[in-house]
């Protein structure tokens, strides 16, 4: 008989991009209603780089939930610093002494949207700072990908597990160490096999699609993210590890709002904005794979138990129900917003 209907413990989102200002106002309550918290990215312009910038920005996101009519109480989130070259190790303590910051985020120099006052050599810059992360269990996000212009693009993250994931491993065996939105078997294996506290988080986008998805009848800048999507071989991977129901894998949508007219010009912007139906996303690929019964686990209890931090106790309904993607949402300065796979159908939709 097939499930009609499906309740699980109200998820979080392990990494998610809410921009800020009136960009922010139109996109925190996609979010809002699927999840309970979500970990809040802090590559803003400037940077969040302290915990004065952290709790500003943190007030600016419930204010945005005000306007949007969403109560408080019924989403937090979870903030991050963005960690550079010059991070001082009192801020580290200071940030855990805070309450509402949850991790730290290395972005590489380069690698990624706002990343230019990211890390340029984690290990000779950055050895307090990791010191301080794991004496004080404070989880260290890493944006898996080397920037360097000799490595093809879409080995880079392969060549970070070689170059920095498994001296940072020796060095600091018992950090909490996220490797975030991972897109190729090699990350997979190494994260399932590292020895130690280490996690991953995985998207929508790389769960169902491969690098075609780019160059169907075109090109199409909708499926361009960073890391980029790769070869169906690691796409499969990558829905092996996370309906497997191995603990060490959980949600993390890196959903990436970015107005239409900055992803279609000339030289566009790297993100996929999946926050509308994130859910609906991840629950297709789990029904595909006959793995329902580890949907709640990876969207709901992985994250929690590897933050150390509570499980929730709302629960959230999905229904067998077609939900047609919108073809854009409404965005900023008249723009529109086109996200994940719009056009496309799911099977299903969020109760109410």
């Amino acid at each position: 008989m097939t499930t009609q209907q499906i309740s699980i413990i109200k998820p979080d989102d392990w990494h998610l991009h809410l921009r800020d200002g009136q960009a922010l106002q139109a996109v925190v309550a996609d979010t809002c209603r699927q999840f309970a918290r979500a970990i809040i990215m802090p590559n803003l312009q400037p940077p969040v780089t302290t915990v004065a910038l952290a709790e500003q920005y943190r007030q600016r996101i419930l204010q945005a939930m005000a306007h949007n009519g969403i109560a408080a109480d019924s989403f937090e989130p979870l903030m991050t610093l963005y960690l550079t070259d010059n991070t001082p190790a009192a801020e580290i303590k200071a940030a855990a002494a805070s309450g509402f910051i949850k991790a730290v985020k290395l972005y590489p120099a380069g690698a990624t949207t706002n990343s230019d006052e990211g890390v340029t050599d984690l290990l000779k810059y950055c050895r307090q700072v990791l010191e301080a992360l794991q004496a004080a269990d404070m989880p260290l996000l890493v944006h898996g990908e080397v920037n360097d212009p000799n490595i093809d693009i879409f080995d880079r993250e392969a060549v970070f597990i070689d170059r920095v994931m498994t001296p940072l491993r020796r060095d600091f065996p018992a950090l909490k160490v996220v490797f975030e939105h991972i897109t190729t078997a090699d990350a997979a294996d190494y994260v399932r096999e590292a020895e130690g506290p280490v996690a991953a988080t995985i998207t929508p986008q790389h769960l169902l699609f491969n690098r075609n998805a780019i160059f169907n009848k075109g090109l199409q800048p909708h499926f361009y993210c960073l890391p980029v999507l790769k070869r169906e071989k690691h796409r499969q991977a990558l829905v092996r590890a996370a309906t497997s129901g191995n603990p060490r894998f959980f949600l993390g949508t890196d959903s990436a709002p970015h107005a239409q007219n900055q992803k279609e010009k000339a030289c566009g912007c790297a993100g996929c904005y999946s926050a509308h139906h994130a859910l609906a996303l991840y629950l297709q690929v789990f029904e595909q794979e006959n793995s329902l019964q580890h949907f709640e686990a990876f969207a709901s209890l992985n994250g929690p138990k590897f933050y150390g931090l509570p499980t929730n106790t709302e629960t959230i309904t999905l229904v067998r129900q077609d939900m047609q993607i919108p073809e854009r949402l409404p965005y900023v300065e008249g723009q529109s917003l086109i996200p994940l796979a719009a056009k496309q159908t799911l099977n299903w939709s969020l109760q109410g």
